[in-house]
């Protein structure tokens, strides 16, 4: 018996770690009726540790300045090895993550899979979403590029809009009156900490709740 086998075995006398796995989470029984579109969720989150990992490598060359972000995104994608590929990878997996996502919940809608007792579980998806809207928000901005910067101006622009509110909201999202150093490493911040594990910490009630009540058949 190797050390690794004894470590577990030692772990499992105190924890019963092997009957939780057997008993609520391997055993857990699959109802019938299901079919593919079942499927679309579990892509989401797989698309999402794809978007953490290739994240993690991209952080590791970006430069969150005006003057440094788009060299930074450029010398990875073209002078890196593999660079291109991680970026493309980081793409793509944020454009499918966005159709997979809302299949997914177009699914649970149809199939009324968010009523009771499965209310909260539905908030949480819909919560899980809006995060999902703000990674590609404030993402989009961090090549800083023309493109990117128009576009940030005008979306946070809208936000200028909201009554009472808007000029405060405005200026804590860009960090100013205008677009600058203070809105990219605001967005950045988001992007890269705050919003990974908030839906990290949502992820894991979503699953938790998914296997508390099961899945839900087709009315």
């Amino acid at each position: 018996m190797n050390v690794f086998k004894r470590i577990y075995f030692w772990m499992d006398e105190r924890l019963e770690m092997n009957d939780y796995m057997k008993k609520d989470i391997l055993d857990k029984p699959i109802p019938k009726g299901l079919n593919l579109s079942y499927c679309f969720g579990g892509i989401t989150f797989f698309l999402f540790v794809m978007l953490a990992i290739t994240g993690y490598f991209m952080t590791l060359y970006y430069v969150p300045s005006p003057e440094q972000a788009y060299d930074s995104v450029s010398y990875m994608t073209f002078e890196v090895p593999f660079g291109y590929l991680v970026r493309g990878v980081h793409y793509w997996s944020a454009n499918l993550m966005m159709v997979t996502l809302f299949i997914h919940m177009l699914r649970v809608f149809l199939y009324g899979a968010y009523k009771r007792p499965r209310e909260i579980n539905w908030m949480t998806g819909v919560f899980l979403l809006c995060l999902v809207l703000a990674f590609g928000f404030t993402g989009y901005l961090l090549p800083w590029d023309q493109k990117a910067y128009w576009a940030t101006k005008v979306g946070t622009s809208l936000v200028g809009t909201f009554p009472v509110v808007g000029e405060f909201v405005l200026k804590l999202t860009r960090g100013g009156q205008n677009l600058g150093a203070l809105t990219l490493t605001r967005f950045y911040a988001l992007h890269v900490l705050f919003l990974p594990i908030t839906t990290l910490i949502f992820l894991i009630g979503h699953f938790v709740m998914i296997r508390r009540q099961g899945i839900s058949t087709p009315l």
